[in-house]
């Protein structure tokens, strides 16, 4: 079969993006909610439990046809509905952004048995196993059309996390996912990227950074701050545009030099 050329064009074009952005009931994925809706995109908010705040994101998006769509996509059933429902919502689907989401601390001197268990199977559920079942839903409606998918991983995966090891290794293993995913459906013009943000100033790393250890994780960029959800928004923007297609299979680290791959 024939390279199909991708339907992901530049905002001058005469296509709407049709976008599905996980985990953006507040934080880094409302930011790139808003990014895509600013290029005169259509939105599709998800949200685990938070459905009030994801519907303020909805509210607060310019333009027109943005929806919010709740779903567990630890749940293989809700995942592939979450994803043929913003398809359907949106006439069609041409970016998926990974970007749920969740952490817990799980020390392993600390910790019993069973809560290492529980850690270990709720995070990479979500962190992992969810994004790929999501991501394999939407391959099926991008297919014939192209798109773009993009990752939203972590420097956790690079980095090791001591009091979050199943983080770091599922952060790791969507990596790895996007890599071989991105060779796997090249051929039908989806291009698959992945970016990796060290702390952000949203989000899950909040308490943290409010807290004493804030000014410490600060110094750890010669910046001297961690990275913006805005600055974020715009890499994963650039990655699903058109002139990023053979960035396919690139992992973008947005850490500010505060950690280096070797």
């Amino acid at each position: 079969m024939g390279r199909v050329r991708p339907a992901v064009r530049d905002h001058e074009g005469d296509h709407l993006r049709a976008v599905l952005v996980t985990g953006a009931s507040g934080g880094i994925g409302a930011a790139i909610a808003h990014a895509f809706a600013e290029a005169g995109d259509r939105v599709a908010v998800h949200y685990s439990s938070r459905r009030a705040e994801a519907e303020r994101v909805v509210a607060g998006l310019p333009g027109e046809g943005h929806v919010a769509i709740g779903a567990d996509i630890a749940d293989p059933a809700q995942a592939r509905e979450l994803v043929d429902g913003a398809a359907k919502a949106l006439g069609g689907l041409d970016v998926l952004v990974n970007n749920a989401g969740v952490e817990r601390p799980h020390p392993v001197l600390e910790v019993s048995y069973e809560e290492w268990q529980r850690a270990w199977a709720h995070i990479t559920s979500i962190n992992l196993i969810g994004p790929a079942n999501v991501a394999f839903c939407a391959v099926q409606h991008m297919r014939d059309r192209g798109g773009r998918i993009i990752n939203v991983s972590s420097r956790s995966a690079s980095r090791g996390e001591p009091d979050q090891i199943a983080y770091a290794a599922a952060k790791a293993g969507l990596n790895a996912m996007g890599q071989s995913l991105a060779k796997a459906v090249g051929g039908r013009g989806i291009a698959v990227t992945t970016v990796a943000p060290g702390f952000v100033d949203a989000g899950m790393a909040d308490p943290i950074m409010a807290g004493p250890q804030g000014d410490e994780i600060r110094a750890q960029s010669p910046f001297g701050r961690v990275a913006t959800a805005e600055e974020v928004a715009q890499a994963v923007l650039y990655f699903a545009s058109p002139a990023a297609e053979f960035a396919s299979g690139a992992i973008l680290d947005l850490f500010g030099a505060s950690h280096l791959r070797s």
